[in-house]
């Protein structure tokens, strides 16, 4: 449940996105396969009207199909600051359909969040 302060409360913690940013890095499973396409962009998102962004953020697969680049240790390219301290998205208002989806404590987060050795005092 996201509340208007931007956090969200489980039955044990409040998380802040702003304070984490684990959902931006490439999944385990993906990295033990080799896969770097991590997150596609829609063909109807925004990004793809923004020519600079696209340049610098996005990446085509084998296939033809766009994904966000990620750098060279597994971070969405368009994430800065530091892991479980304070980050943002370069792309936030431009992001595509796969990042809006995630919600603070929903399945993916929580993965997200083991998956890097984040604890319930990583808020």
């Amino acid at each position: 449940m996201e509340t208007p302060s931007g956090f969200a409360k489980t039955a044990r913690v409040e998380l802040d996105c702003q304070r984490c940013g684990a959902c931006c890095v490439n999944a385990k499973e993906n990295e033990a396969e080799g896969r770097t396409d991590y997150v596609s962009v829609e063909p109807s998102a925004k990004l793809l009207l923004r020519r600079d962004l696209v340049r610098k953020y996005v990446v085509m697969d084998d296939m033809g199909h766009p994904h966000l680049r990620l750098a060279s240790d597994g971070r969405c390219l368009a994430l800065r600051g530091v892991l479980f301290k304070k980050v943002s998205c370069e792309l936030y208002h431009h992001r595509p359909k796969a990042c809006r989806t995630v919600q603070p404590g929903d399945g993916d987060c929580l993965r997200a969040r083991k998956e890097r050795g984040m604890t319930d005092d990583d808020r």
